[in-house]
């Protein structure tokens, strides 16, 4: 604890008489009854500015205050022993280090020793100089008032002497008027009218009077003190060294004794009295400091996140309280973590402060604003048209036939499993297909292709009907806005029938033309070619009716269809340009990515000159494989690129720190008690494009229950690296490779940890894999099958087996080496095993429905008639998903 200040101390310490400061300190308007009161560093502060405006120091004496106390020096010393050996002896040898340091706030530089030591010796000389000033003036104000003393006891002395004189004056005319005794009663009255005429020489003798009493109390303080008279002082030599006051304040204070000093005309009360200074602070004006009348509310700037230290140095608070009133709120978050901005929001308002959105997008405005200068004139661009439908319905055919290529050959299963983009050249104009996979797992991969498109060709085989598949692609299009064309396909087969399809379409409200409806329905054949230029002829009219336009011109934009990791070219993504151009030696920025378009390549390999609207193309040149969905956009430097890359990079990290972090009271109440026994199934996962991982990520996630829990601990795009094996072996994951292989170092890691490597080329293989994994795990089941039940009909007693049951099999049979139970009112009060099973005298081993037999039952002789024996069996059930 510091030592505490009194005034007395302070006088020492200053080297002024304790009088002179009680005055001082009284008239910085501070109450003190005594020297042993103790001092406050704010009543220091107080009276240094109070001092120094009686001093008129200029305004910027306490700016330079401040910044001198912006500043610390800090000494350390450090003292250590070291052990030095010279040969076979050892020296220990002490050693000091001495370390001085000198820090400044606010970005001030530090100062060095020799400055130090300047501004020291600078400041020392300047006191100096001060104190010579001072004693100077007071040595003048000191002559004069001796002076004032010495004029004043001369014109005293000379009072007097006129005084005698007159009296001898007096006394002569009144010997003289004694001679006539007839005005001897005259004489006595005109005496004191003569002796009037010396009586105006008396009041100077009077008006000497007034500084023979003033000059007691200066020559009792101010010699000793070495000041002036109260009289003598300017108004600012009184506050001249109280340097804690501003400028207002010394004005104000100095005003105010002006009006009340003592010995002016406003120095003494009414009565005549001295005024009490220490009584009379009240009128002083108002304290320097006051204590805020209503609660501070602050307007609290709050981006998407933010963590709860950063919250409560924004509101003033101690991070601990914030927390605690996060717990109240329901929310577990520390002081590290990360909170979403409604959270932060609500507590701030519950903190009785105000929240208000912050805008931390500048590259994201800056992104808008270079993207909103290139507009340009729309003109005519090709439809983009998604082929959708359930697996196995002809999709890729269709589109074989369109494109006179094989590529469903060449499918793994013959099957699509990505995202296909092409652009045609038909006889009624460059059409661009998305061919989207069909399988149940692929929803994501549809759901995306059917945001992107214009037009939507929904693929029905006509022998098939609707399917699950089919229905779902008709919700992603409705959902989408875009208008559908049913394509019935595979009408050359024998059991063709394409009313049946119409007609269950109905049901999903898709209604024909020949219906009445708005539906385009054209029956094809994707292998012989019947009916696809009717097909093309629809998709025609409907994109002449919607009046597809776009920018020709300025820079592209428009969303990734799927990416890939290619292990010679690098990061490579699929593209379908939306707006603009896009051209090689173009920077863009695509998602979380960024980067310079080194090639452009369309699906036959070719390298075109650029890519215009609604044009498919592949992309080499990105930092890194983006997300399936994301949106590009070229920009015109590479800077405004990496700066959203990385802008949208944090938010993303940010807004996976909060979905991981503070997990609400309810939620983890509602979770107690849940998963103690469920088993975990850790996987890695890798693809050759991203929209594959999404697919296989959500389709085996969706097998948990509360059995077994499938956590994905990684997934990417690419080939299986020496990362991912330490990541399997390390968290005893099984890894799972989709259309990728391992490399060298990869096969030795995996092969020396023993982990589980799976290579797929379908995804029905991955799913019914990962299924017997699973059901391994979780092990097998005891169930009890109850094989029957026998009624007690009466009770025998035997010397042997004690008591025996006469009884008939009325359900199932009765086995002898199965477990039984006695139930009684239907419950159980006996659970064991049969001693003896008899038919007639004979043991047996089973007995049937509707047969009598003997049953004793081991260890329970407590059977009566009525009861129930229950035979049953138990069997182990393996586990499944």
């Amino acid at each position: 604890m510091s030592q505490q200040t009194t005034i007395r101390k302070l006088a020492e310490l200053v080297n002024t008489p304790v009088e002179k400061l009680l005055e001082q300190l009284a008239g910085a308007g501070m109450k003190f009854s005594g020297p042993d009161q103790v001092v406050t560093s704010t009543e220091k502060v107080k009276l240094l500015g109070f001092l120094r405006r009686s001093h008129g120091k200029p305004e910027q004496a306490p700016e330079e205050t401040d910044q001198s106390a912006k500043k610390i020096t800090l000494n350390r010393r450090k003292q250590q022993e070291v052990t030095v050996s010279s040969g076979r002896s050892k020296t220990t040898v002490n050693v000091e280090v001495r370390q001085k340091r000198t820090y400044v706030k606010d970005g001030a530089r530090a100062m060095t020793p020799d400055e130090e030591r300047a501004d020291i010796l600078r400041k020392l000389e300047e006191s100096r100089a001060r104190n010579l000033a001072e004693q100077q003036a007071l040595a003048e104000k000191d002559r004069l008032r001796d002076e004032a003393i010495v004029r004043a006891r001369e014109e005293e002395v000379a009072a007097k002497e006129r005084a005698e004189a007159e009296k001898k004056a007096a006394e002569e005319a009144a010997a003289a008027a004694k001679a006539a005794e007839a005005l001897a009663a005259s004489k006595p009255k005109r005496a004191p009218i003569d002796e009037t005429a010396p009586r105006p020489p008396r009041a100077p003798a009077a008006a000497p009077a007034a500084p023979r009493s003033a000059p007691p109390p200066p020559r009792n303080d101010d010699r000793n003190n070495r000041s002036a008279p109260r009289n003598e002082r300017g108004p600012g030599d009184r506050f001249a060294g109280q340097m804690h006051l501003s400028a207002a304040d010394r004005a104000r204070r100095g005003n105010s004794n002006n009006s009340n000093t003592r010995g002016r005309p406003g120095g003494r009360n009414q009565a005549g009295g001295r005024r009490d200074m220490s009584r009379g602070g009240n009128n002083a004006g108002p304290h320097a400091f006051e204590r805020p009348t209503a609660p501070v509310v602050r307007e609290v700037a709050i981006g998407d996140t933010i963590t709860v230290a950063d919250l409560a140095q924004k509101l003033a608070l101690k991070g601990g309280e914030v927390v605690k009133a996060l717990f109240k709120m329901g929310v577990m978050a520390t002081i590290t973590q990360s909170i979403d901005h409604d959270t932060a929001a609500l507590v701030t308002e519950e903190l009785g402060h105000k929240a208000i959105r912050a805008n931390d997008n500048d590259a994201e405005d800056a992104l808008l604003a270079s993207t909103g200068e290139n507009q340009g004139e729309a003109t005519q661009r090709p439809p983009v048209v998604t082929i959708m439908g359930h697996v196995d319905h002809g999709k890729t055919s269709l589109l074989d036939y369109i494109r006179r290529t094989k590529v469903a050959t060449g499918e793994a299963g013959g099957i699509t499993q990505h995202i296909g983009a092409y652009h045609v050249d038909t006889p009624k104009g460059v059409i661009s297909f998305l061919d989207t996979p069909g399988h149940a797992a692929f929803t994501s991969m549809r759901a995306r292709g059917a945001k992107l498109t214009d037009i939507v060709v929904l693929v029905v085989a006509a022998d098939d009907g609707v399917m699950p598949q089919t229905k779902e692609a008709i919700q992603h299009a409705r959902s989408a806005g875009v208008p559908l064309i049913v394509a019935i396909n595979k009408i050359d087969k024998s059991d063709a029938d394409p009313m049946r399809v119409k007609n269950e379409l109905l049901s999903e409200q898709v209604v024909s033309e020949d219906f009445g409806g708005d539906t385009q329905m054209v029956e094809i054949s994707a292998k012989t070619g019947l009916g696809i230029d009717d097909l093309l002829d629809a998709i025609s009219i409907q994109a002449e009716l919607l009046e597809l336009k776009a920018v020709d011109e300025g820079r592209a934009s428009g969303v990734v269809i799927e990416s890939s990791l290619d292990k010679g070219r690098g990061p490579v993504a699929t593209v379908l340009v939306q707006q603009g151009r896009l051209k090689k030696g173009d920077y863009l920025v695509c998602g979380i990515q960024y980067g310079r378009v080194r090639a452009l390549f369309d699906e036959t390999g070719k390298q075109p000159e650029f890519a215009g609207p609604s044009i498919p193309v592949q992309v080499l040149g990105l930092s890194g494989v983006p997300e399936a969905g994301d949106d590009f956009v070229v920009v015109e430097d590479e800077r405004l690129a990496k700066d959203v890359a990385q802008q949208r990079e944090t938010k993303r990290r940010e807004s996976r720190l909060v979905a991981t972090a503070g997990s609400r009271m309810e939620d983890i109440m509602a979770t107690l008690g849940k998963g103690e026994g469920q088993q975990v199934l850790n996987l890695v996962i890798k693809a050759d494009v991203q929209g594959s991982v999404q697919a296989l990520s959500q389709a085996l996630v969706a097998l948990s229950n509360e059995d077994i829990r499938i956590n994905v601990i990684h997934s990417g795009v690419g080939g299986i690296t020496e990362s991912d094996a330490n990541s399997a072996a390390a968290s005893k994951a099984t890894v799972i490779g989709f259309n990728v292989r391992a490399d060298a170092s990869a096969r030795r890691i995996i092969e020396s940890n023993g982990v589980d490597l799976r290579y797929f080329s379908i995804i029905y293989d991955v799913i019914d894999q990962v299924k017997q994994v699973a059901s391994g795990l979780l092990g097998v089941e005891i169930r009890e099958e109850i094989i029957g039940i026998a009624e007690v009909r009466d009770v025998f007693r035997s010397s042997k087996l004690g008591a025996v049951a006469g009884s008939m099999v009325i359900e199932g049979v009765v086995k002898r080496n199965k477990p039984i139970r006695v139930l009684r009112d239907s419950v159980v009060i006996f659970e064991g095993e049969l001693e003896s099973l008899r038919r007639f005298k004979e043991n047996v081993e089973e007995v049937r429905n509707g047969t009598e037999c003997g049953i004793a039952v081991k260890a329970y002789n407590d059977v009566k008639p009525g009861d129930q024996i229950e035979c049953f069996e138990r069997i182990e059930v393996p586990r499944t998903l």
